[in-house]
Formats: C-alpha cells, structure tokens, sequence
C-alpha cells in the first residue's frame, strides 16, 4: 500500500521539460519578422504617417522654386495647405510634406532656415512656416507696390471680365480695405469707365458679386449697340457710294453724246 502512490502526483504524470533555449541565430529571424509586421500595421492603419503621405500626393500638390510675381508664391502655398487639411494631417506633417515640394532656390531657403535654427530648437510649426515662407517670398516693399497698383487700377481698354480677374488679384494685397463687402463695391466702381458707373450706381446691390455681374451685362449690352450701329453706318455708307457711282455713270452717258455734238456744231460754224 505505501508503494502505491510513489512517483506519481495526484493530478497524473508530470508535465514534459521545457524546450531548450533559442540561441542567438534563431532569435533574430524572429525579432525582424515582429519588426516588419509591426510596421506594416502601421502603414496600414487608417491615418496612418505613409497613408497621410500617399493621399497628399495623390491631390498633385504643386511644386516651388521661385516666383516671378508674388501671387505665384501666394497661390502655391493656398494650394498645398488646401491640400494638407483636406488629407487631415496634423501640424508636424504639414511642414514636412509642405516642405518636400520645394525646389531648386526654395529648397536652398529651407535647408539654410532649418540650419540657422539652434539645436535645441522646438520643430517647426505649419504656421511659423507660412509666416516665414512669405517673408522670404512675398516681400513687403512689393507688397505695398501692389496694393498702391490696386488703388490706382482703372478698366481702360480691359473688358469688366478681364477688370474683375484683376481686380480680385490684387485685392489679395489689400486684404483690410475690401474687408465689407460695401467697399469692394465702392472700389471696384471707382475703376470702371464713367459710363457704366453711372449706369451701375443708380442701384442697390445685396453683393459683390451681384455687381459683377450686373456691370457684365450692361456691357455686353453696349458693346451689341455699337456693332449695331457700326453695320448699320457701314450699309449706309456703302449705299451712298453706290448712289453717287450710279449718278455719275447717267451724267457719263448723257454728257458724252452732248459733246459730241458740240464738237460737230463748232466745226460746221467754223
């Protein structure tokens, strides 16, 4: 009976040994495989830093490397923010996805901004970038140039098409004096040609726009007046010609054989 229970648990045989210990070859297969699935897991995430990267450049942001006018830099920096913020990237991947679509001169810029900065530096912010990408880009004597050209702009020989493209161009130097919408009425009548302004400012309009398109078709209007008149001065002249080319043919006709006669009636007399 005291032999009966020797070498054996309660509970049944006792459990196999443990594996011997993986050495250093077969260890790293395994941590670089764990590496790589954590990695694509990341990329595959939604939101994820190579996924924000792909839709970004999906949009076709356009690239820089200098400004002949500096609408162009403006315009290129409206376009890549409106790109980013549609993507939803956050302010870390603003500037650096901003950044990487700068080239040649620009790229110099940045790359010599990014040096200048201390080591300890905090990263740089999309709006610090704005604000020191204009700086560099959009000077402010130029930008005073422009908006004393905005005050001073006139339609001239423009169409009111043509008039409104510029007008709204460089009214982006001017942001403060078009802020109500009550003066970018008063100034975009200022430049239009007398005619038309006193045409226009008979009314009230509820907006800008209404304006816009109010003073477009007042000058559609005129300008088929003037080539109405224009043919019809044409025909008119054309006519008369032809009334003096055939009055002058009948005096031809008659006054030949008149002539004649006096001729033949000198000679018998002489």
């Amino acid at each position: 009976m005291a032999n009966r229970g020797r070498g054996h648990g309660r509970g049944g045989p006792n459990p196999p040994p443990p594996p011997p210990p993986m050495n250093l070859e077969q260890v790293m297969p395994l941590q670089t495989q764990l590496l790589q699935a954590l990695v694509q897991q990341s990329q595959n995430q939604p939101g994820g830093a190579s996924n924000k990267r792909r839709e970004f450049m999906q949009g076709h942001p356009p690239v820089f490397s200098h400004a002949a006018v500096p609408l162009e830099a403006d315009d290129w920096l409206r376009a890549v923010e409106r790109q980013l913020n549609v993507v939803q990237c956050d302010d870390a991947q603003k500037v650096l996805y901003a950044s990487g679509q700068l080239q040649g001169a620009a790229q110099t810029w940045w790359e010599s901004y990014q040096a200048a900065r201390p080591a300890n530096a905090a990263p740089v912010t999309r709006q610090q970038f704005s604000r020191d990408f204009k700086a560099r880009h959009i000077p402010d004597g130029v930008i005073e140039q422009k908006q004393e050209e905005f005050r001073n702009l006139r339609m001239g020989d423009m169409s009111v098409s043509e008039y409104h493209d510029r007008f709204s161009q460089l009214a982006r130097y001017a942001p403060n004096e078009v802020k109500e919408d009550s003066d970018k009425q008063r100034l975009y009548l200022k430049g239009i040609y007398f005619d038309l302004r006193l045409q226009l400012k008979g009314n009230v309009y509820p907006d800008f726009q209404t304006l816009v398109t109010r003073a477009i078709v007042l000058d559609n209007e005129r300008k088929e007046m003037d080539r109405k008149r224009k043919r019809k001065a044409q025909f008119s002249g054309s006519n008369s010609r032809n009334r003096s080319n055939s009055h002058s043919s009948f005096q031809q006709r008659f006054q030949g054989p008149v002539s004649q006669w006096n001729h033949n009636q000198n000679q018998k007399g002489s």
